[in-house]
């Protein structure tokens, strides 16, 4: 299974009977191709970062404030989804 299908995959646990069930709930294709989207844009703007202090030797701050709005942005989905 997908390591990013399996982080989303809610797990609830419902009583029946005596004993207790443990039922995934897998997430929706549209979340799943998001999160990965977001993931390869964080990769990418990295990449890009390196290049622009590799060949300008200049830090760009737009470019960092783009890293961390995604990376928040994924995390944030992470956690809301799985709670």
């Amino acid at each position: 299974m997908d390591p990013i299908r399996r982080a989303l995959t809610r797990r609830v646990s419902v009583k029946r009977g005596r004993g207790q069930q443990t039922i995934e709930i897998p997430p929706s294709e549209r979340l799943v191709l998001g999160v990965k989207f977001a993931i390869a844009m964080v990769v990418c703007l990295s990449v890009l970062e390196v290049a622009h202090m590799a060949f300008l030797g200049t830090w760009s701050s737009e470019i960092f404030a783009a890293i961390t709005g995604l990376i928040g942005t994924v995390s944030g989905v992470l956690i809301a989804h799985r709670s």
